[in-house]
C-alpha cells in the first residue's frame, strides 16, 4: 500500500481532481478519503495551535531533522 498526500483548496464548485503518479498503473485500487480541516480565523486560536505544535514530538523531530539537513548543506557551501 501507497499513500499519496495533496493539500488543495476547496473550490467554488466543489470539485477536486486527484492527480495520480504516473508510476502508479492501470486498474489498480485506490481508496481516496477526503479529510477536512476547519479553518480557523481566530487569531488567538491560531497562536493557541502553534503552542501545541511545539510540544507535538514528531513536529520536533522533523524539525531537527530538517535543522540537521541545513547545517549539512551550510557547511558543505564553506569547503
Amino acid at each position: 500500500m501507497e499513500a499519496i498526500k495533496q493539500i488543495v483548496r476547496i473550490p467554488k464548485n466543489h470539485e477536486i481532481r486527484i492527480k495520480v503518479p504516473q508510476e502508479i498503473l492501470e486498474d489498480e485500487i485506490a481508496e481516496v478519503i477526503l479529510i477536512v480541516k476547519k479553518r480557523s480565523d481566530n487569531f488567538k486560536q491560531k497562536i493557541e495551535e502553534l503552542k501545541e505544535a511545539m510540544k507535538d514530538t514528531s513536529f520536533l523531530n522533523d524539525l531537527s531533522d530538517i535543522s540537521d539537513d541545513l547545517k549539512a548543506i551550510d557547511l558543505e557551501g564553506w569547503k
